[in-house]
């Protein structure tokens, strides 16, 4: 801010859809209403004070929102709202929650959100005026490379920060831990749930934000390829990743399907494994600097993230779980997004981003190449664009601890 912290700072929400549950509305509201943090009832030190909405679907709850906060005004396009519908960029934070809503999907299967062209008219905004203001962009830049490249490219180059990606680096942490310092992992793992093009990427956020804090930073990566169905359990065997960390991390997991009900030992036998889990998927990756890395989804098996890694002159493996409230709960509550929250804050407070963006560049490629790997029946997909993405990690740790 330029004016030294004399008054509250003024902040644009740009959503696809302000609905119950929508990440647009477990982040806006957040702002609005405030969360719990530390012990107490925590209210930003900032005002959403404009709010467009690309898409209103049933139940949408963006007029509420604006009857009950009226400092908040909903405006037709995204000039108006960074503008309050005037010639001047007027906010010192955006918002971009590109989220959820009624896209189309193309034929590899990906949702075509529209981050980029969202995040391209605030930018017009910027260009026009001569100013500009921190983002935070919601989970993956883009669902296509070249787009998502563009939007780090264009922030470097214009001097604003962005601060990027999803909830799962910033929530608990079961045990508590961070990465160890100075530590040299060989190989890390992720097991975790959900959807190609959508849970991966928190599962691939999930080892990122961990592995990156190795000695030299993240240096990149060189190539992916996916397993899928049959083809998964052919590398199981075949050790294209470690068995031992595969169980670890399914130890950390607080959801696994019990195999054996009302017996002291409940973990599933492969053959057990393969009779729960219909469709696993998994990305095998390796870094430029030897590091290999896979991300696992089981779907049927465990409904949570949990990483394992093995370090050089450890024993055993080092494992711990991101830690997202059990099912219902994980819906109704989302606690995980009052870190995320609070993150943004400090970036729109600072001007500066808590972690690197790199990281989310780097994950969303890696979704892609995922994705490009699956559509060619499995192939291996070489990725010279991701072995340019280095970076070194932040100084201090970003996750929940209360």
């Amino acid at each position: 801010m330029s004016d030294g912290m004399t008054r509250r700072p003024k902040i644009a929400a740009i959503v696809t859809e302000y609905r119950k549950f929508s990440h647009g509305q477990h982040i806006v509201d957040r702002f609005l209403e405030g969360y719990g943090w530390n012990s107490r009832h925590h209210r930003p030190e900032m005002d959403v004070v404009s709010l467009y909405v690309d898409q209103v679907p049933e139940g949408d709850l963006s007029q509420d929102r604006a009857a009950r906060f009226p400092t908040m005004k909903i405006y037709p396009t995204i000039a108006d709202a960074l503008t309050l519908g005037g010639d001047d960029l007027v906010v010192d934070g955006v918002l971009l929650v590109g989220e959820h809503g009624d896209y189309p999907r193309n034929e590899k299967g990906q949702r075509l959100y529209p981050r980029y062209e969202m995040y391209k008219q605030i930018v017009s905004v910027y260009r026009t005026t001569g100013k500009s203001a921190p983002i935070f962009n919601d989970k993956h830049l883009s669902w296509k490379w070249a787009w998502a490249k563009e939007m780090y490219d264009t922030a470097q180059d214009m001097g604003f920060a962005l601060m990027a990606g999803s909830s799962l680096p910033v929530t608990w942490r079961t045990p508590s831990v961070e990465f160890p310092e100075g530590a040299v992992p060989t190989e890390a793992l992720c097991v975790a749930y959900g959807g190609v093009d959508s849970y991966d990427y928190h599962a691939l956020e999930t080892t990122q934000c961990m592995v990156e804090r190795r000695p030299g930073g993240e240096q990149g990566v060189k190539w992916l390829q996916a397993y899928k169905g049959d083809q998964f359990w052919e590398a199981h065997h075949a050790g294209v990743w470690s068995r031992e960390l595969f169980e670890a991390a399914l130890s950390r997991s607080h959801t696994l399907a019990p195999s054996r009900p009302g017996f002291n030992n409940i973990f599933p036998t492969l053959d057990e494994m393969k009779e729960m889990v219909k469709e696993p998927i998994a990305y095998s990756y390796e870094h430029v600097d030897g590091l290999r890395s896979t991300m696992i989804l089981l779907n049927g098996l465990v409904q949570d993230f949990n990483f394992a890694a093995t370090l050089q002159g450890w024993d055993e493996p080092f494992s711990t779980q991101m830690y997202l409230p059990m099912p219902p709960a994980r819906t109704t509550l989302a606690n995980f997004f009052s870190p995320l929250v609070n993150n943004i804050e400090q970036l729109f407070l600072t001007g500066k981003s808590p972690y690197p963006v790199e990281r989310t560049l780097l994950t969303g490629g890696l979704v892609e190449a995922g994705v490009d790997s699956l559509f060619q029946e499995q192939a291996r997909v070489e990725t010279p664009h991701l072995a340019a993405v280095r970076y070194p990690a932040p100084t201090t740790s970003t996750y929940w601890r209360t």
